[in-house]
């Protein structure tokens, strides 16, 4: 008898796609023969890791186990369970609408899923989970939950408080990863600053970076997820000096208005924001900076936007998104605010700031022109060998696009002189030392 195929569906944020990564790997060495991501059919059985953040990601999850629910009607699927965040949240009702499920998982629920499986939940197999990046990049989890409560997030009904992982155990699990090829470290968590406080009392994040830095093989750590409130100051002397750590900070702000802000339950008001950025900007000279915002929050009127909109020109963010507010059941917001601002008023300002950042993007680009950046490689498509700089992250930033009459290879590291610039991408050639 052949082993049984399992095919995970992994919805939402790269923190999920850690999640399911352990699990193939649990599955695997369960005699599993392991899949991610496929749209083929004829699985024994499929598991999807569903996301439960914002309205739309909800809707993605519950139309794609609907998907699957009906192929298992249908036959072409065995056993068909469903884990993750919506699961953890809407377990009950989940049952009741979609029945055809075999069963449902919470996001924790790890070992009683590879149970239902008959494998036996093996905890070293964390450390050795399934790439299912390419090769040469992986995201590290750094912790789970969140003390922040924020008024619009439901995270924390998801994932419950802050709980930072064992240093010593990131640092295996690392050393792992480089030994597979890993060459660059995507340290992600609800929220970085606050690593180590609840295990030690104080923030260990820097002594993490600098730690995993050292380990063999690692060329790039990236920080993703860096909370503005009682910012870890004392990891930009490491950014600026450490070759290995990207000069890249990835800190959701959300709004600058101080009205919203304090909606919102941020406990940071604009003066702060602003304060923080000229000391980062200030400590770490061309660091690069993300940020994310949220528009259309209840109350927010065209005056915010328009305290938003001067503040982005003026800082001039590297890279930046932006996502229309939606009541989440059961937070702060939902339960204290009606949700006042219309669906199109709310697409309007997203599109405005959009519009703002696709021309701040399209000049700091243009400044990129002539000038000589490390370069990883993370494929060939259409004719271009498609790369990153220190400045970019993996799918959701800009990527460099190289042609060469040599071949170069996935996951290596070149010197490339940027020829051209569009709003997000660059151009180049990769240049010799001969």
């Amino acid at each position: 008898m052949g082993k049984r195929k399992v095919n995970i569906i992994t919805m939402g944020c790269s923190k999920n796609l850690v999640d399911s990564e352990v699990l193939l790997s649990q599955l695997e060495h369960g005699s599993f023969e392991v899949t991610h991501d496929s749209n083929d059919t004829g699985f024994d059985v499929v598991i999807i890791n569903t996301c439960g953040f914002i309205q739309d990601a909800k809707q993605e999850s519950i139309d794609t186990i609907l998907q699957y629910a009906d192929a298992k009607k249908q036959g072409a699927i065995g056993q068909l369970f469903v884990m993750g965040c919506l699961s953890e949240r809407y377990k009950a009702d989940l049952r009741k609408e979609i029945p055809e499920v075999d069963r449902y998982f919470g996001k924790f629920d790890l070992k009683a899923l590879t149970n239902e499986l008959k494998v036996t939940y093996n905890p070293e197999y964390i450390y050795e989970r399934k790439i299912t990046t390419p090769s040469h990049f992986a995201y590290l989890k750094v912790s789970e939950g969140c003390n922040r409560s924020c008024a619009f997030c439901a995270i924390p009904m998801m994932t419950g408080k802050h709980c930072s992982r064992p240093l010593e155990d990131l640092v295996k699990e690392t050393r792992y990863l480089a030994k597979r090829g890993v060459k660059e470290i995507l340290l992600i968590a609800q929220d970085l600053s606050y690593y180590g406080i609840d295990l030690y009392g104080k923030t260990r994040l820097a002594e993490l970076i600098t730690t995993i830095s050292e380990i063999d093989g690692i060329e790039w750590v990236r920080l993703h997820y860096l909370y503005p409130t009682k910012f870890p100051y004392e990891i930009l002397p490491i950014i600026r000096e450490n070759p290995k750590v990207c000069k890249y900070i990835d800190l959701p702000l959300q709004h600058y208005s101080n009205p919203m802000l304090k909606r919102m339950l941020r406990h940071v008001t604009s003066e702060e924001i602003d304060n923080l950025l000229t000391r980062i900007k200030n400590e770490v000279p061309g660091i690069a900076l993300r940020t994310t915002m949220l528009v259309g929050y209840p109350g927010e009127a065209d005056a915010d936007i328009d305290i938003l909109k001067e503040f982005i020109s003026r800082v001039k963010f590297d890279r930046l998104g932006v996502f229309p507010y939606s009541h989440e059941d059961g937070t702060y917001a939902a339960k204290k605010y009606t949700d006042d601002v219309p669906e199109e008023v709310k697409q309007q300002r997203v599109d405005a700031i959009m519009g703002l950042q696709q021309q701040i993007s399209a000049e700091l680009n243009s400044k990129k022109v002539g000038k000589l950046f490390k370069v990883i490689i993370d494929r060939k498509e259409g004719g271009y060998f498609v790369g990153r700089t220190e400045s970019d992250s993996s799918e959701v930033d800009g990527e460099v696009l190289i042609k060469s009459e040599g071949e170069l290879k996935t996951g290596q590291f070149y010197q490339a002189r940027i020829t051209e610039a569009n709003d997000y991408d660059l151009f180049g050639v990769v240049e010799t030392d001969d």
